[in-house]
């Protein structure tokens, strides 16, 4: 079974006999968030189900529904048909996209799924809402349940009517809320060393294995040889905590001659603030805002691009930052979170928020010799063989079934 960490501080999950044996899983994952939502936590929920049924297991989804129909559907995710449980929905007010499930109506609606499913795990990617009240019901049951943390307050700050007095007692009383849900799982993950320390930390010394989102690099194509232009690429949600008025404000500041540009792929509702940014500082004819794109043309981006640039400060793995070391592109990113779990030889790091910094460590990738750019482009793909997203499945299978995992 493929180790999960190389920190000798992470936990081990011991077997508890729950399921055991080799044969094909029943398994539930329950999710706040679930496609066609797009951010990090709905993109491995989708991994994980598909891949997961692909190797032969049955799945179940648990999720919010994104319109008013609710009910069970079959649906197709990545051309795999899934079983999705869409839960009564409504849309959050201080955000874009987000919907919700009242929490006291959870616990009545997900214990007739289980009851009919009757899972041999349950797998939570959140202990916010659905995985709250879906834990209480699996471990009544005596369900095994493992549960996932992708949450990070920082995600949150922008969308919550706290001020700056009552935020903290917020999220104090939100790390309970927390505590409170993963104590009854068998096994606690999060993507990397640093976010299981983030929330071993913040659920009170708890054991939490790391396990990273993992990819499947082989959707990926790196180019051969490198490229004529200088193309600065950004993949993801175009949300505040992406900080993107930091590079866009960095791109004026490279030397002249290198004619860098701007590709940013992904919607948001940051958008139309940037795109104001882009013509208060004249650069329409430089940065170019690709939007809501096909899984083709995110991966064309990617290859076709210079260097990959992720300026946010509140990721817990960043696998959009993967998926570029996939395609082969060195990574300047920000020196905060799990990022720097992602730069070795690769690329740099610069100072959050340092406009300056962040144009000189672009600089110095977009003007470094052939010999020096292309080793940066192999330590990318070197660095991405333990992210596969096959290892990640066997070891979720493994904890699944109440193997231990070291």
């Amino acid at each position: 079974m493929p180790a999960v960490s190389e920190d000798a501080t992470t936990a081990t999950a011991h077997a508890t006999g729950a399921t055991g044996g080799t044969r094909p899983l029943r398994v539930l994952i329950a999710a706040d968030t679930f496609p066609p939502d797009v951010n990090g936590a709905a993109t491995f929920a989708e991994q994980l189900a598909v891949g997961l049924a692909e190797r032969g297991h049955e799945v179940h989804v648990v999720a919010p529904s994104p319109t008013p129909n609710h009910g069970s559907f079959d649906e197709e995710h990545r051309g795999v048909t899934l079983t999705v449980h869409r839960l009564k929905s409504h849309k959050w007010p201080w955000h874009a996209w987000f919907r919700f499930v009242w929490p006291w109506t959870i616990r009545p609606r997900t214990a007739p799924i289980l009851d009919a499913v009757q899972p041999d795990v349950v797998h939570i990617q959140s202990h916010l809402l659905v995985g709250r009240g879906i834990v209480q019901e699996a471990h009544a049951r005596g369900i095994r349940i493992i549960g996932t943390n992708h949450f990070m307050p920082e995600n949150l700050l922008d969308y919550m009517p706290f001020g700056p007095r009552t935020l903290p007692v917020a999220l104090k009383i939100a790390w309970r809320d927390a505590a409170k849900t993963y104590r009854l799982a068998d096994a606690v993950t999060a993507p990397t060393v640093l976010a299981a320390d983030y929330l071993r930390d913040a659920i009170a010394g708890q054991q939490v294995l790391a396990i990273s989102c993992g990819i499947d690099a082989t959707r990926y194509t790196a180019r051969n040889g490198r490229p004529a232009g200088n193309d600065i690429v950004f993949v993801g949600r175009v949300a505040p905590e992406k900080n993107l008025d930091v590079l866009i404000r960095a791109l004026p500041l490279l030397p002249a001659e290198l004619h860098a540009t701007v590709t940013i792929v992904g919607g948001g509702e940051m958008i139309p603030k940037l795109t104001a940014l882009v013509r208060e500082l004249g650069l329409e004819d430089r940065v170019r805002f690709a939007g809501f794109v096909s899984d083709e043309e995110k991966r064309r981006a990617l290859t076709n691009g210079t260097v990959f640039a992720m300026p946010s400060t509140a990721e817990l793995q960043s696998i959009s930052s993967l998926e570029a070391m996939a395609s082969g592109l060195p990574v300047v990113a920000a020196d905060s979170m799990a990022l720097p779990h992602l730069i070795d030889g690769n690329g740099y790091l610069f100072r959050p928020g340092d406009v300056h910094d962040l144009a000189a460590k672009l600089t110095q990738v977009l003007t470094a010799p052939d010999e020096e750019y292309e080793a940066m482009r192999a330590r990318s793909l070197t660095m991405i063989e333990a992210h596969d997203i096959n290892r990640t499945l066997a070891t979720f299978e493994a904890l699944y079934r109440g193997e231990p995992v070291a």
